[in-house]
């Protein structure tokens, strides 16, 4: 049974808070501070896990060079959560985030008692032509990295995934992510590495129709329709026939919108519980 342990910090594992276990895999190049504005409005009703995933920040490789698969990356995730629990965990997946979700719940039934996953970016779960066109999408914006760097890349990147890079809408008070070198080496490994992993992932979507932890799909009010992520989330509703639910903000509404967005989050996470 899982016992709250107040706030430790080790290494790329945080946790924060107290009550229900409560996991953020996050998006993009985001590591375990990334929802440093999120947690806090989190804290007091659950024990919140951060981590840096493997190839970011703190994080290393154990083989550099090497593209982690998404299904090894659930893995990282099973062994971290049986490290700390022995309980089914609640789950917020953001992004990238979302689809090793979803992997963990068809690969260790019961680890998870729910999933949020917020604009998956899982190609598998579109039509084959969408499929193709999308993770072509993805390989495009690795080109753009190698030809011109992040600073080509990102705008790029917030053009396929839908995301305003200004934050024009974003709320107030929001702690600064420059972007600084161990973030650029994180981005790097995102772009390089990650964008691969989502174009050769073999989530078995059958699976999901079957799985014992309780999905919710979801996205960012402020997501286009248009755009990629948008379409997978929806997909993914439509598969499990189960509602989605809106949240604030867009694409990284959980840290744009980090006030509204635990609100939401409490919303549906505690009738779990209860």
């Amino acid at each position: 049974m899982f016992a709250s342990i107040g706030s430790a910090v080790t290494g790329t594992l945080q946790l924060q808070g107290s009550g229900p276990l409560l996991l953020i895999a996050q998006s993009g190049e985001g590591d375990a501070d990334r929802t440093v504005d999120l947690v806090p409005h989190l804290a007091d009703g659950f024990t919140v896990l951060t981590y840096d995933r493997r190839g970011l920040s703190r994080s290393r490789p154990e083989e550099p060079g090497r593209t982690v698969p998404l299904a090894e990356h659930a893995e990282d995730v099973h062994r971290l959560l049986a490290a700390v629990t022995d309980e089914p965990a609640l789950m917020l997946g953001c992004s990238l985030g979302a689809v090793i979700g979803l992997h963990l719940a068809v690969r260790h039934p019961g680890q998870l008692s729910t999933l949020i996953a917020h604009e998956p970016v899982a190609p598998r779960l579109l039509p084959e032509g969408d499929r193709a066109r999308h993770e072509a999408e993805l390989a495009g914006l690795q080109d753009a990295y190698r030809a011109g760097g992040l600073e080509a890349a990102l705008p790029e990147m917030a053009r396929v995934l839908g995301i305003d890079l200004a934050g024009r809408d974003a709320e107030p008070g929001l702690t600064p992510q420059p972007l600084n070198g161990r973030r650029r080496g994180s981005f790097d490994y995102f772009i390089e590495h990650d964008f691969t992993a989502v174009i050769e992932d073999t989530l078995d979507t059958d699976a999901l129709t079957r799985a014992r932890t309780r999905i919710i799909p979801a996205l960012g009010d402020a997501t286009p329709a248009t755009v990629f992520d948008h379409r997978c989330a929806t997909e993914l509703a439509a598969l499990l026939d189960t509602e989605i639910r809106v949240f604030p903000g867009g694409h990284n509404g959980n840290t744009t919108h980090p006030r509204g967005y635990a609100e939401q989050l409490r919303g549906l996470l505690i009738p779990a519980e209860a």
